[in-house]
C-alpha cells in the first residue's frame, strides 16, 4: 500500500491525476463494498464510488490530515450512499417475464428488489486497514445476500452506523466525526439498528454453511448441478432445507418453504420442458451459476443466457436460492450466451 507523504498530496492538491490515483488506488475496492452494502445494488455502488472519488478530487483542498485518507474517503462516501438513499427512487419491481408459463402464487411479495449479486473477484484483496476491534461480523457474513437483504430495511442513518461500527469496526467517536454527530447519538441509532437487523435475520439462523471451496461445499454444489441441469425436481427437493426461499430481484415474486420452491420448480422453471446448463462462479462470498437455456433451443442453435443463481447452504442442505436477471453475467467474466451443443 502507498504510503501517503505530504508531498503526494501537495502533487494531488496541484492537479497531478496520478498523485491523486496513488492515493486512493489502494482504498477503491473497500470502498465499493462499503456502497454496496449499503446500497445493496452493485450498480448504484458504481455510481457512488465514482461520485466519491469526484468528490475528493475536487475537495482535495478541505482534506486537512486530521484524519487518514481511507477515514476521508468513508467519510465521503458513506456521506454519498445517505444522499442516493434518502433521495433517490429505486429500480422498481419487474414483472414476470418467461412467455408462455405463468409462476405459481407468491409466498410473499418482496420490497427489496433493487437487490444485485456482488462478484468474489471483487472481494479479492479487500484487505485495506483490518476491520476495528469492535467488528462484530465476519466479512464472509457481511456481505452474503442475507446480510446485505437484511441491511436494506433498515433506515439510512441506521444503516451506516451499524456498518460503520460492526461491520468495519470504527470506534462511536469517529463515526461520530464521518457523520457529523454526537457519540451518544451514534450509540442510539446503533442500538436500534442492531435490534432491527435481528429481527429480521431471526428465521435465518440456522446449521453454518461448509467453508467456501471445501470438499462439503463441492459435494453439495455437484449435487445441485445434476439435480438442476437435468430438471429433476425430486433430486432438488432433496437437497432444500425445510424452510427453503427462492427470490428473483427485480421481480418481486417470493417463494418460502420447501414444497412451495419445489412447486415453482417443477410449474414455472422447468415447464415447458424448459431445461437450462449451469456455469459456476461465486457471488457473496456463495456459489453462483450463470444459467443457460439448453431447450427448447434458440434460434441460431445457441444457449441464451437466462439469469444468475445465486445460493446459500445451511449445512448440507440448500437454503436460499436467488435468480438475477442475465445482465448480470458480464460481471462475472461470462458471457450472455453460449454457442449450441
Amino acid at each position: 500500500m502507498s504510503v501517503v507523504t505530504a508531498d503526494l498530496i501537495a502533487r494531488a492538491r496541484a492537479g497531478d491525476d496520478g498523485a491523486f490515483q496513488e492515493m486512493t488506488e489502494p482504498h477503491l475496492r473497500e470502498l465499493r463494498v462499503h456502497c454496496y452494502r449499503m446500497l445493496g445494488s452493485f450498480a448504484d455502488a458504481e455510481d457512488a464510488l465514482q461520485d466519491t472519488l469526484l468528490s475528493a478530487w475536487q475537495g482535495l483542498g478541505g482534506f486537512e490530515g486530521r484524519a487518514s485518507i481511507r477515514t476521508w474517503l468513508y467519510r465521503i462516501a458513506t456521506n454519498r450512499c445517505l444522499s442516493t438513499l434518502r433521495s433517490a427512487s429505486r429500480r422498481p419491481a419487474l414483472e414476470w417475464n418467461i412467455p408462455g408459463v405463468r409462476p405459481p402464487e407468491p409466498t410473499r411479495l418482496g420490497e427489496v428488489v433493487w437487490l444485485e449479486p456482488f462478484p468474489d473477484a471483487l472481494l479479492e484483496d479487500v484487505t485495506g486497514a483490518p476491520p476495528g476491534p469492535e467488528a462484530r461480523y465476519e466479512q464472509a457474513e457481511s456481505i452474503s445476500l442475507a446480510f446485505v437483504t437484511a441491511l436494506q430495511a433498515l433506515p439510512p442513518r441506521q444503516l451506516a452506523v451499524l456498518i460503520l461500527r460492526d461491520v468495519l469496526g470504527f470506534h462511536a467517536s469517529e463515526v461520530a466525526g464521518l457523520l457529523d454527530s454526537s457519540v451518544e447519538s451514534v450509540n442510539s441509532a446503533l442500538k436500534r439498528a442492531r435490534a432491527g437487523l435481528q429481527r429480521r435475520r431471526l428465521a435465518a439462523d440456522g446449521e453454518p454453511p461448509p467453508a467456501a471451496g471445501s470438499p462439503a461445499e463441492d459435494t453439495i454444489v455437484a449435487k445441485f448441478v445434476s439435480a438442476y441441469s437435468a430438471a429433476n425436481v425430486d433430486a432438488l427437493v432433496a437437497l432444500l432445507t425445510d424452510d427453503a426461499f427462492m427470490s428473483m430481484p427485480p421481480m418481486s415474486l417470493e417463494y418460502h418453504g420447501r414444497d412451495v420452491v419445489a412447486g415453482f420448480c417443477a410449474s414455472a422453471l422447468f415447464g415447458s420442458n424448459r431445461r437450462f446448463d449451469l456455469v459456476p462462479t461465486r457471488a457473496n462470498g456463495q456459489p453462483a451459476f450463470g444459467s443457460y437455456l439448453r431447450a427448447p433451443a434458440a434460434p441460431g442453435g445457441t444457449r441464451p443466457g437466462v439469469g444468475l443463481i445465486v445460493i446459500a447452504l445451511a449445512g448440507d442442505r440448500v437454503c436460499t436460492m436467488t435468480r438475477f436477471e442475465s445482465s448480470v453475467l458480464p460481471r462475472f467474466g461470462l458471457p450472455l450466451s453460449l454457442p449450441g451443443q
